[in-house]
């Protein structure tokens, strides 16, 4: 788990919050000091406080996670990036056109 990519994450949203770093110590039973360890990711945090974190924030434990986890792409990825890959550059073109269009459309409804 990369710490210093959520310890950024949480504080994003101790900040959305309106909290402060004692009141966000205050509701998960730590002390301050523990919660700036996390923040800069010089701390790993216990899946209980994670826990206790979402809670707070009024967000899911994934979405707090989602920039210190690895990404696995999907098949539906490896599909795009095989398809892409032998695709000409003409081919490429066409492609990013019609991709364009089909998002430009989708938006306006």
């Amino acid at each position: 788990m990369n710490r210093i990519a959520l310890g950024k994450r949480l504080r994003e949203e101790r900040i959305r919050c309106g909290m402060t770093q004692e009141q966000t110590a205050e509701s998960i039973n730590v002390s301050t000091t523990y919660v700036g360890l996390i923040e800069h990711g010089e701390r790993s945090v216990t899946l209980e406080k994670l826990i206790l974190l979402a809670q707070c924030f009024h967000v899911t434990v994934d979405y707090l996670l989602q920039d210190s986890l690895p990404l696995t792409p999907s098949l539906q990825d490896k599909q795009l990036l095989s398809l892409w890959s032998s695709a000409s550059e003409q081919e490429r073109n066409l492609i990013l056109s019609i991709m364009q269009s089909v998002l430009c459309s989708s938006n306006e409804k």
